[in-house]
Parts: C-alpha cells; sequence; structure tokens
C-alpha cells in the first residue's frame, strides 16, 4: 500500500524558483526566495498555490 503523503515539487509563480514541500503542511510554506505563500494547511493535505511540476515519491 502506498502512503498518503508526497512530497511535490513546486515552482513559486512570483519568482519562479523551483523547491520540495510536503503534500500534507501542518504550516504556512513559503518561497525561500522572495517570501510568496506557496502552500496553506487546510486539515491534512496542504492547498498547493504554486506550479506543481512534479510529484516525488
Amino acid at each position: 500500500m502506498e502512503p498518503k503523503t508526497k512530497f511535490i515539487k513546486v515552482r513559486c509563480q512570483k519568482c519562479k524558483n523551483e523547491q520540495i514541500i510536503f503534500s500534507n503542511a501542518s504550516s504556512e510554506v513559503k518561497c525561500l526566495v522572495c517570501q510568496e505563500v506557496l502552500a496553506t494547511p487546510k486539515g491534512g493535505k496542504a492547498q498547493i498555490k504554486a506550479d506543481v511540476l512534479e510529484i516525488l515519491s
């Protein structure tokens, strides 16, 4: 059985920085370069506000 949580490679819409975030982030995730919000917690899965490039296992 596969885990329900994954790591996701995303690209910031503002500065185009790429970084890896957790699919079930429990706190707000910001871009390491420009501080734009990339994901917000939503009681389980995080709401992704960046461009998803790849889902990592």
